[in-house]
């Protein structure tokens, strides 16, 4: 396998070539957006033939690799098709938003084996993405890796279910939640992730677009998928059968076993997480999400139904308010408040083509600009 990582100096990113490391998988392609020296330190010690930088930064890179043999390029158009024209044979997306839209899209169009991390790819354009896998997918979230990997052998399920951590603010209602900070929201009590999908933690919101993304996945509908609230994240998620026998995937919270799941299967191989113990973990538990306090998972569940742009025009508009709420310019119940009057106001365009769900995501986009100020 040669091994192309777009978004390598990310979470997803970062982890994956540890775990490529760990498997002796070459890597032959990184890209990344803005951090030049990681990405400088990337390609010295993974030695990739092509390096995809954002253009204010591709000068500086070139110059500094200039006495390597890597080939270093830029340009949107280039990204796009970055994944699908070197000569990698599998492609991790794990760029951030619904930028990952379009190089998924080239990506299996030129037949590559795609892992995916980035959800908003299929939240936003499932319906022209999942025609196009014929081979099907590799889920990198931990909750869909978990339910791929129930699912392995198995007949359809009667039920899905996605376990959600609860974020740091589990159990508060929405007069505490008008008062955090972007500090405060930035702990996630179980997980190491980027910013945006940590603050989506909190808000619920990543629950919500995994459910979308779900539902592309493994070709349920929206009320076949249940959400609950597992504290402790060691059940990844689960998936129920016609006898009603519940298949969970359990492990610590360690995202290199679900990004080395993808790179490796259908094999397993030893892995740089740890182990579960069993006998330290006490107690497992499990409430009912919150829907009053957390309002993105009940409208996730609405755009789901709505269909066609509108989870386009939902994501669009989280993107901007997680960005906004991180600069200090919306509360925390602000992020939900704007997804909200966004999304129910967007009228849906019905088996959209990726044109007119860009269109919608950069619509919805500007409605918050406009609501906020």
């Amino acid at each position: 396998m040669k091994l192309c990582i777009l978004g390598s100096t990310g979470s997803i990113g970062t982890q994956a070539l540890e775990s490529a490391e760990n498997l002796g998988i070459q890597v032959g392609a990184l890209a990344a957006g803005n951090n030049v020296k990681l990405l400088e330190e990337q390609c010295r010690r993974f030695k990739p033939r092509y390096a995809y930088i954002g253009e204010k930064h591709y000068s500086t890179l070139k110059t500094a690799l200039a006495d390597t043999a890597v080939e270093v390029v830029t340009g949107d158009d280039c990204l796009d098709s970055f994944g699908a024209q070197t000569e990698c044979d599998t492609v991790l997306n794990a760029l951030t938003g619904i930028r990952g839209l379009r190089p998924t899209v080239a990506s299996l169009k030129a037949g590559k084996t795609l892992a995916l991390a980035n959800k908003e790819t299929l939240v936003a354009g499932g319906s022209v993405v999942m025609p196009l896998a014929k081979n099907g997918i590799l889920p990198v979230d931990s909750e869909h890796s978990a339910i791929f990997q129930c699912l392995q052998g198995q007949p359809s399920p009667k039920k899905l279910i996605l376990t959600a951590s609860g974020g740091p603010f589990f159990g508060k209602d929405r007069e505490f939640l008008k008062s955090v900070t972007p500090a405060d929201a930035l702990k996630h009590p179980n997980w190491s992730m980027g910013s945006k999908v940590t603050i989506d933690s909190a808000t619920m919101m990543n629950k919500g677009l995994e459910l979308i993304e779900a539902m592309h996945l493994f070709g349920v509908s929206e009320d076949k998928i249940e959400v609950i609230i597992h504290r402790e994240s060691i059940i990844h998620s689960m998936a129920v059968f016609a006898d009603n026998a519940v298949i969970a995937q359990m492990g610590v919270p360690d995202m290199r076993l679900c990004i080395q799941y993808a790179l490796s299967y259908p094999e397993r191989q030893p892995s740089l997480a740890a182990e579960l113990d069993f006998t330290t973990l006490g107690r497992l538990s499990f409430y009912p999400p919150d829907g009053e306090a957390f309002p993105l998972l009940p409208l996730a569940r609405y755009a789901a139904k709505q269909g066609g742009t509108t989870p386009a025009a939902m994501n669009g508009a989280n993107e901007v308010a997680v960005e906004l709420f991180l600069k200090g310019k919306l509360s925390f119940i602000g992020i939900s408040e704007t997804v909200s009057k966004v999304t129910v106001e967007h009228t849906s365009v019905a088996e959209p083509t990726i044109e007119q769900i860009e269109a919608a995501d950069i619509a919805a986009r500007q409605r918050v600009y406009e609501l906020i100020g």
